[in-house]
């Protein structure tokens, strides 16, 4: 059957093609980058908060064949999104912001101690970013070159992100849509979303749970 008789069938039909979107790439190694241990070893679990986090860059697609990018600090005890940093590009301020946002939200101590682990984009792997987690007491962490297993808790929280805020749709009408739907979605995210892993707490109501056992310890 030629291409020609396809498509008449098809509009006989009422089908639609669907045409695949060539992948937005948000991970470039450098192959020049330093070594690094992954200190997390697919362990997404942390015993107490701020000590360990993940994070990822994802696009956010918006009108004109466009896109914002989205870098993300993910606590693995409380699961909150501690961090987070929206621009329309993905340089290292990208990364640097969100980790320096999360280091506000914890307050005095910021991130002093904790360790955070990413993948091996060149973001990660820059000399601007081993400088803020040097100023902040952050240990790096990194998965393998090309393996998204080794950081698949912090995959696996922007896929759902994405889902759920473009429910459905391909894209965003414009950048503001898409800036403050994902700034709803966090906010009720880390304040209402309930997690079974944290017996049907929320990520914010956990870890005062958990300060307040600790305290009483």
């Amino acid at each position: 059957m030629n291409h020609k008789r396809v498509k008449r069938v098809m509009r006989e039909h009422g089908i639609v093609g669907v045409h695949l979107r060539k992948p937005v790439r948000t991970t470039v190694p450098d192959p020049d980058a330093a070594a690094v241990p992954d200190l997390i070893q697919r362990d997404f679990t942390a015993s107490t908060p701020n000590t360990r986090y993940v994070g990822d860059i994802t696009y956010l697609p918006v009108g004109d064949g466009k896109f914002l990018y989205l870098a993300t600090v993910l606590d693995l005890h409380s699961k909150r999104l501690a961090g987070w940093s929206i621009g329309d590009h993905m340089r290292t301020e990208l990364v640097t912001d969100a980790l320096r946002a999360a280091a506000s939200v914890r307050g005095a101590g910021g991130l002093d101690g904790a360790i955070f682990h990413s993948d091996n984009g060149t973001q990660y792997t820059s000399t601007d970013f081993v400088d803020v987690c040097r100023e902040l007491g952050v240990t790096r962490s990194r998965g393998a070159v090309g393996t998204s297993a080794d950081n698949a808790a912090a995959e696996s929280f922007n896929a759902t992100l994405k889902r759920e805020t473009l429910q459905g749709r391909k894209r965003w009408n414009s950048a503001g849509d898409a800036r403050a739907d994902v700034f709803r979605w966090v906010t009720r995210y880390n304040t209402r979303r309930r997690h079974s892993a944290l017996g049907q707490s929320c990520p914010i109501e956990f870890e005062k749970r958990s300060a307040t056992l600790a305290a009483a310890a």
